[in-house]
């Protein structure tokens, strides 16, 4: 007996209804790119695994797919990876296409990456991302975009969230204020996981990591910070009064948050000291998204990276990116139920025919309805009419046009809607503008 086929863990099949639903959220999210001045690049699936590695810190570099060599060469070929995300793979096309690009670099990307992870709800093996970023400026405006196309883009899908944000010079900051300088890597990936795991895992993780009790329990108060934005940012600066670089950070959270009153921003903002995002080359402001009516993980994340491309042969670009994981999104979608039902058919019209001559004349018909921007499906043969009904039902088409011997004689079709099943003589003029 032949082995049922299956597909690998951590990777779905998507059939005609998902795809409407993703490229409804690819299109949406493309359009507010668009709005801010982003043009659109793409890079291979793989990349040298030499250009993915160290880049993610130990706990990402042991997520990445690696690529077997084959061919006549293999063993002298370098390695290869498949993309953990798309923001390596961009600094490394910014260096290598230096020459060809004005700077700064506002650029969108949305492809597929892959990671080795453990398959649960919400996070995939593989699942495509929607990078926006702009290199070659130090400006907070860069921040200041990126938290209004967050603002755009859930405002149009209909999803109510909440964006956090912190600064990694601030985290920098309490490791050098309680005593622990050279362990900030392993603070902010003990922390980033305080919503997963809770605060006595990342506490004995802390302890585990090097720090000793003292040091973590300075750090308690800290994370623990309450009130508004504004106090929050008052009580820092008094907390970090002996850190140049933590109070560079709080001076930068504050330039981004006026910015954002100026221009009236109404996103719901939360400033959490909790957030550190685990990813290594991130060096200024971050950003977390997340649904406020879904449990799930966080839907958007990203943030400012001054150097990334210095390890690449092209030191001192800053630059500041964030990314939506389109995956998750589609999981919000379909739970809060939120996709428009047009999705659910592509076609407006459907012919359905008695016999040879109708399905000629729909054809006709639909030659004309199609250049006028109609989308519309003939029935391909003239069998019964119950049939062709029940694909109309089946793939939700809203309009059938049916074609009879006394429809060709007074050049009509017989409308037929199919919500109502209210049926109406009509011509192709009238057609056009009832679907």
């Amino acid at each position: 007996m032949a082995q049922k086929p299956s597909i690998p863990k951590g990777t779905r099949d998507f059939g005609q209804v998902e795809m409407a639903r993703r490229n409804y959220i690819f299109d949406t999210i493309k359009g507010v790119f668009q709005l801010y001045g982003f043009q659109q690049i793409e890079t291979p699936a793989m990349e040298n695994l030499s250009t993915l590695m160290g880049k993610y810190g130990e706990e990402g570099d042991k997520l990445l797919f690696r690529i077997q060599n084959s061919g006549e060469k293999a063993a002298l070929a370098p390695e290869k990876g498949l993309r953990y995300d798309l923001t390596v793979p961009f600094a490394r096309y910014v260096v290598q296409h230096r020459e060809e690009i004005v700077f700064p670099f506002k650029r969108f990307q949305i492809q597929p990456v892959w990671r080795a992870d453990r398959p649960q709800k919400g996070r995939y093996r593989e699942f495509y991302q929607c990078d926006v970023d702009v290199i070659g400026s130090d400006s907070l405006v860069g921040e200041l975009e990126l938290i209004q196309i967050v603002e755009e883009v859930y405002r149009r899908l209909g999803i109510r969230v909440c964006l956090h944000i912190n600064n990694r010079k601030v985290l920098a900051g309490i490791a050098e204020v309680i005593g622990a300088p050279d362990k900030m890597i392993d603070i902010t990936v003990a922390i980033d996981k305080l919503d997963k795991i809770g605060v006595e895992a990342v506490n004995a993780e802390l302890i585990e990591r090097g720090l000793d009790a003292a040091q973590v329990e300075k750090l308690q108060p800290i994370l623990n910070l309450s009130g508004s934005t504004a106090d929050k940012l008052s009580a820092l600066k008094s907390i970090l009064a002996s850190s140049e670089v933590g109070l560079k950070g709080v001076e930068e959270l504050e330039i981004v948050f006026d910015e954002l009153e100026i221009v009236q921003c109404t996103l719901d903002i939360e400033l959490d000291l909790c957030l550190a995002r685990g990813l290594n080359y991130y060096t200024g402001a971050i950003f977390e998204v997340k649904a406020l009516d879904a449990q799930i993980g966080s839907i958007t994340g990203g943030g400012r990276y001054d150097n990334l491309t210095g390890i690449f042969g092209l030191p001192n670009v800053s630059g500041v990116g964030i990314s939506f994981g389109a995956d998750r999104i589609y999981d919000v979608l379909t739970e809060l139920d939120l996709f428009p039902k047009e999705l659910q058919s592509a076609t407006q019209v459907l012919f359905a025919t008695f016999g040879a001559e109708e399905l000629h004349y729909a054809l006709r018909w639909a030659k004309v309805l199609r250049a006028a921007g109609k989308t519309v499906e003939v029935y391909p043969e003239p069998t019964k009419m119950k049939k062709q009904m029940g694909y109309a039902d089946d793939k939700h088409i809203p309009f059938v046009a049916i074609v009879g011997g006394n429809e060709m004689e007074t050049n009509t079709v017989m409308l037929k809607e199919m919500a109502s099943g209210e049926q109406k003589q009509v011509t192709l003029e009238e057609l056009i503008v009832r679907i």
